[in-house]
């Protein structure tokens, strides 16, 4: 149904009779005065007629009636209406429906104008954000609660009056739109020297002409704030902690594993209980999550001090040298080798650990060689007729399925139960947000100090578009767009434009977006940086929660988590 039929429905009148126009007019007047005020049309093999009783005279008048479909345009009717007194309306299959008068269009139409203006008026103070609608005069005719709370203007002070008379006007966003006829959205804007807004404005076009224009605005002071604060904070305790592990004589080395996400203290939880063995481990993870951080953290936790960690990564030597490499080559054993001879990674590793990175990209050829060593823990070194023996753990990484692989032909399945004694998942940075938060501050930290940059702060537009981003590249990437604002910061100030190109700009914080929208960040700057963090995941998961009327999987969907990981994260936020 259109919104022309569906107005016409609401405004006719159905209290109507179609009678043949062959009716002997006896007949026809006392059917009148008994029907009244019903209204009596005739009907011949071609026209319409609305009839109707002198009160004075008894004589019967008739008046041509146009007939229109009900889904006729509003204006035709009214411009009909100019001519003839009534208009006859049928539904679509052709009967008769209702009819209009001027009368009637004219009272039923005021009613319904009343009615969308109690409506409007209703929804202008039902809404938290400030909303001002000027008319083409620069004159203020709404002016909501949001506004009052804002500016500290009563609504009946200013509605009906310019409103340049009130602020500005190289301060007001609106004046340009009425202009220009611009838009703007989302954009950050100063409204006073204390007051910090996010501002979308439009203007009112009516007969393709610009008859007022509409801005909205949401204060963002205390977010800019309460970010800032949270920066100060972060790079206090991130100095602490450096002190303090410059002062123990041991360290967790699962400290240096940044974030304090719930899937990721439960990914270290499973990597210290494997710590606790001499077990092959296989750390699964895209690329850039950290899989050698957790290895070496694996390594130092079940190793001795000055136990060797040797890392190889199975990608990147070309299938021709790999096991040169591996198991090294006496000298003289081929062309251009050293004369020396080359221990090899495994001789390396003796008594630590051999990491074998990206081990799903280790030639097939190679596999059974690296079988064969997991098995007896001896080799040959290319070229040489001496076997050596080798102690030392394993620990691999990769980020493909190695499952699937074995189904491929493309690794073998023995190799792979070898590996897969204990294994584990290293969480993606898009499946742990809160964590951006807190890699983000300790990088613009560590990276400041590294350049002598000193950084005063991280806007909320900027945080957000962080917190947007999917992170293929995962805290790798992350580090490098860190790294990239602070390179290119002016004066201690980080820009939104400064993102790299592919990234989606969030210049409104709580702009509706998948993985964060509407997050109002109301946190006590009293609370611990870890509590800080949780309420911000709260806040946000509220607000996404709010947005799709409760609908989880929804919910899990725009944030990019599974619903089992947004189920965790509820029940240890307490959210009902």
């Amino acid at each position: 149904m259109n919104s022309t039929q569906h107005l016409l429905e609401k405004v006719m009148d159905t209290d109507f009779y179609i009678m043949d126009a062959q009716i002997d007019q006896a007949s026809l007047k006392e059917k009148i005065m008994q029907e009244t005020p019903t209204k009596i049309f005739l009907q011949d093999n071609h026209t319409v007629q609305y009839v109707q009783l002198s009160e004075t005279t008894s004589e019967l008048f008739y008046d041509p009636c146009p007939v229109y479909p009900i889904t006729s345009p509003i204006e035709h009717i009214v411009s009909t209406l100019t001519h003839d007194n009534h208009v006859l309306l049928t539904d679509d299959k052709g009967i008769y429906a209702g009819f209009v008068n001027t009368e009637i269009l004219s009272k039923k139409l005021l009613n319904e104008y009343q009615q969308m203006q109690a409506y409007l008026d209703t929804i202008l103070q039902t809404i938290d954000e400030s909303c001002t609608v000027i008319d083409r005069d620069t004159n203020v005719v709404y002016w909501t609660k949001g506004a009052e709370k804002i500016f500290s203007i009563k609504a009946k002070d200013i509605i009906g009056k310019p409103i340049t008379d009130f602020f500005n006007s190289d301060q007001l966003e609106i004046l340009n739109t009425l202009k220009s006829g611009s838009s703007v959205y989302h954009r950050q804007h100063h409204a006073r020297n204390d007051l910090a807004v996010m501002i979308n404005s439009n203007p009112v076009y009516y007969n393709d002409e610009i008859i007022g224009a509409v801005v909205s605005e949401t204060d963002i002071t205390s977010q800019i704030r309460l970010n800032n604060e949270l920066f100060m904070t972060s790079e206090k305790l991130f100095s602490l902690e450096e002190e303090v592990r410059k002062s123990l004589p041991t360290v967790n080395p699962f400290s240096y594993i940044k974030g304090n996400s719930p899937a990721l203290k439960e990914t270290m939880s499973i990597a210290e209980k494997a710590a606790t063995t001499n077990v092959s481990v296989l750390i699964y993870g895209e690329s850039g999550v950290g899989k050698e951080l957790f290895a070496k953290a694996i390594h130092h936790l079940r190793e001795k001090p000055n136990a060797p960690f040797v890392a190889i990564n199975c990608g990147a030597i070309p299938s021709g040298l790999f096991e040169s490499e591996i198991f090294g080559y006496e000298k003289g054993a081929f062309s251009g080798a050293d004369q020396k001879g080359k221990k090899g990674k495994v001789e390396l590793a003796r008594g630590g650990t051999l990491f074998l990175d990206e081990i799903g990209e280790m030639p097939l050829e190679m596999q059974v060689k690296i079988l064969r060593l997991l098995q007896e823990k001896k080799f040959y070194p290319v070229g040489g007729t001496k076997e050596i023996e080798a102690d030392f753990r394993v620990v691999a990484a990769t980020n493909r399925d190695l499952k699937e692989l074995v189904k491929e032909g493309k690794f073998r399945e023995d190799l792979y139960y070898r590996l897969n004694v204990v294994n584990f998942k290293v969480p993606p940075l898009r499946e742990r947000p809160e964590d951006i938060i807190e890699l983000t501050h300790y990088f613009l930290y560590e990276i400041s100090v590294k350049y002598n940059r000193p950084i005063h702060g991280i806007s909320q537009a900027v945080m957000q578009s962080l917190l947007r981003h999917s992170w293929p590249g995962n805290i790798r990437e992350l580090r490098n767009v860190v790294e990239r604002l602070v390179v290119f910061s002016d004066n201690g100030n980080i820009k939104l434009e400064d993102l790299p190109i592919e990234m989606e700009r969030i210049s409104n914080p709580s702009s509706p977006t998948p993985d964060l929208q509407h997050a109002q960040l109301t946190v006590d700057e009293n609370l611990s940086l870890s509590e800080q963090l949780q309420q911000y995941e709260k806040d946000i998961i509220l607000r996404e929660l709010s947005k799709v009327n409760g609908n989880k999987l929804e919910c899990a969907k725009n944030l990019n988590i599974t619903r089992a990981t947004l189920y965790n994260r509820m029940n240890r936020l307490g959210i009902k």
